[in-house]
């Protein structure tokens, strides 16, 4: 199968890239720059260049390809809810191209859907501010129901290994700045977790053999302690490790604070028993345990 994959050089998209080619299949990558042309050179990859704001090259990117791998995403928390709506257009037309006809559309959203409860594969986004993908989630459905075969894969807060930039690195940056390793309250609130060669795998799979209209879970960690995540940090720091309450929240996490507090219990075990999904690598907190995530 040829596969277009979006973001394909990307932290969790060049895992996919990998695992594709890896499997046999052929991969046409989203690149902005030659930079990144050249990268997907470099794994085996042919290159599409375009955007995710130029919705012509993602059309023609998805016409060209058997399948669609959507990873990219525009990480700004700055203007987090206009690149959501970005993000709402590119899956509405990449689903165009591929309308009427089998080829799949995999779409990437996040775990963070249950407010507090375990989150399941059965349960649909609320359409609200609180749940950060919803935008993507709510694209995916539209799409599904004007004919498109698109399914969704969701990602926890911690997609981790080695070049991880993401929520976990943020943490570190953040306790190596006050001196402190914070968490809030009890810290007992839950992040699941998966490593990226393990979402690249359920990415290819989701691909394969997903069903239309599906929603696919990527937590290998179903729910680990935040606490236990700050107390790791501040023992490779060596700072201290400190419960925050009230306005010292905000104060040290800062636009953060929403997600160190979040709850997010997550179960895969329907996403593992319909894909065959078994994931093999190392768990966040032994992930976490070792010298690169704390590599100045």
């Amino acid at each position: 199968m040829r596969v277009f994959v979006t973001g394909a050089t990307g932290f969790i998209g060049s895992a996919v890239v990998d695992n594709l080619l890896a499997a046999g299949h052929q991969v046409l990558g989203l690149a902005r720059t030659d930079a990144a042309a050249a990268q997907l050179a470099e794994r085996g990859a042919a290159a599409h260049h375009g955007s995710l704001q130029d919705l012509g090259s993602l059309q023609a990117g998805a016409d060209a390809c058997d399948g669609v791998i959507h990873t990219a995403f525009i990480h700004d928390f700055g203007d987090y809810q206009a690149n959501c709506e970005i993000d709402r257009h590119a899956i509405a037309a990449m689903a165009q191209a591929l309308r009427g006809s089998a080829r799949r559309l995999v779409v990437t959203s996040g775990t963070i859907v249950a407010g507090g409860k375990v989150a399941l594969e059965s349960q649909a986004a609320p359409q609200t501010g609180a749940v950060p993908r919803a935008a993507s989630e709510a694209a995916a459905a539209q799409a599904v129901a004007e004919g498109a075969d698109v399914v969704l894969v969701r990602l926890p807060p911690s997609v981790h290994d080695a070049g991880d930039h993401g929520f976990v690195p943020h943490l570190i940056r953040l306790a190596r700045e006050r001196g402190v390793s914070a968490y809030i309250g009890d810290g007992f609130n839950r992040w699941p977790a998966v490593h990226r060669r393990d979402a690249a795998a359920l990415f290819r799979l989701a691909l394969e053999r997903g069903q239309r209209g599906a929603r696919y879970h990527g937590a290998a960690d179903s729910g680990v302690p935040f606490r236990d995540i700050a107390s790791l940090i501040g023992r490779h720091l060596q700072v201290p490790v400190k419960a925050l309450q009230d306005d010292a929240v905000h104060g040290h996490f800062g636009w953060f604070a929403h997600f160190a507090g979040v709850d997010n219990p997550c179960s895969s075990t329907w996403t593992r028993a319909q894909l065959g999904w078994q994931p093999t690598h190392p768990g966040l907190l032994t992930d976490l345990d070792q010298p690169h995530y704390f590599q100045d």
